[in-house]
């Protein structure tokens, strides 16, 4: 016969407890999750220095669930911009990492951080045709989800504000604020 020590029982039960309790958490929570969703989307821009002009902007993101009402969300954007009547455009294609949180099934606030890349152009100077910086940005917005067909598709309706700070150029105007705001209409492709 063999010898089984009462502590060995009561390890191998504990452990039993343990594996039955995380495989039931993975059971409730798996039915309500999705794998992704990608979300081309088309925008609004405005910045402080454009006045009141704004201009469009094009995004793709591949969002996904990371824990209950937590998704984490990357983005590529392209925008451009003319800013002090035309002296200067700006080209724009950020890289974003975003972490919503939706304390409603349809609405998300949150934020995240970036990498923006800007060409500064100056059209009327030859020997400064354009200048390349890239500058690590913050964000923060919100925005709503509209389920169009369940389980297929959604309308998404975004909002940020892009804090980038203060600029310098080597051309006038030596400093400016680059920071903007972004509203943004998009079609969530869950999959």
């Amino acid at each position: 016969m063999l010898a089984v020590s009462h502590k060995n029982v009561q390890h191998s039960i504990r452990r039993f407890l343990v594996c039955a309790l995380m495989l039931t958490g993975l059971v409730l929570t798996a039915p309500g999750a999705r794998a992704a969703e990608i979300i081309p989307s088309l925008g609004m821009t405005r910045t402080p220095e454009s006045g009141d002009d704004t201009n469009l902007s094009y995004g793709l993101a591949v969002r996904t669930p990371l824990a209950p009402m937590v998704s984490a969300e990357l983005g590529v954007g392209y925008r451009t911009d003319t800013m002090f009547n035309g002296m200067v455009e700006s080209t724009q294609w950020p890289v974003t990492g975003s972490l919503w949180f939706s304390p409603m099934p349809s609405f998300y606030v949150g934020g995240g951080a970036g990498w923006y890349n800007t060409t500064l152009h100056y059209p009327n100077t030859p020997m400064y045709a354009s200048v390349t910086s890239q500058e690590f940005g913050m964000h923060v917005g919100g925005g709503l989800s509209v389920p169009m067909i369940p389980a297929v598709a959604s309308l998404d309706l975004n909002g940020r504000y892009v804090h980038l700070g203060d600029q310098t150029s080597e051309m006038p105007p030596s400093q400016f604020n680059a920071s903007f705001w972004t509203t943004s209409l998009g079609l969530a492709l869950h999959f």
